[in-house]
């Protein structure tokens, strides 16, 4: 089967530039960071290869942001006897077949879109502080009101975090912070 793999950051990027015309028999979705491996339909799609099938992605910054996690994840899918393709790079990574140039060039490219990733948060980071000093830096916005935040803590007593995230409609890890406050 020829799957493709295609993933942004968040739902405000558009994700239907990836693949154009590459014709395929099913598409993974997925509006998450690609900072680490934990991403349901990554995880889906690893799970359901077989032997022959073929992965397809864009670039090799759709797949992993990380370069272990990008060398890991493309020998799992080669060591399945799957074929990963990255489009934008024009590499081809085969089952029983290591050339050593392609390798070089994933291992290369794939540090560069590291240190990419690093250098935004590094800015971002210093952003944030130089803000902060001139008074300009509040932070993000409450996302519930006060009346939301005890009703919140009243029903964490007996309701589970991931009901109570999707009722409020905030994240979990937002959820705990307002309990823990």
């Amino acid at each position: 089967m020829e799957f493709g793999y295609q993933r942004t950051s968040s739902t405000s990027q558009n994700i239907e530039r990836q693949l154009v015309d590459v014709k395929l028999d099913r598409v993974f979705e997925e509006q998450l960071s690609g900072k680490d491996r934990n991403r349901p339909q990554l995880e889906l799609l690893l799970s359901i290869l077989r032997e022959g099938d073929v992965v397809h992605i864009h670039s090799m910054d759709r797949l992993a942001r990380n370069t272990r996690d990008l060398l890991n994840l493309v020998e799992e899918i080669t060591g399945k006897g799957c074929k990963v393709i990255f489009h934008t790079e024009h590499l081809t990574f085969e089952p029983n077949k290591n050339d050593p140039y392609q390798q070089l060039m994933m291992t290369m490219l794939a540090a560069v879109a590291q240190l990419e990733r690093s250098l935004i948060l590094q800015r971002q980071k210093e952003g944030i502080a130089i803000a902060k000093q001139k008074g300009k830096y509040k932070g993000g916005k409450n996302k519930l009101s006060p009346e939301q935040v005890l009703e919140l803590k009243e029903l964490s007593k007996t309701k589970s975090i991931t009901s109570l995230a999707k009722k409020f409609g905030i994240t979990r890890p937002t959820c705990y912070a307002y309990l823990k406050n």
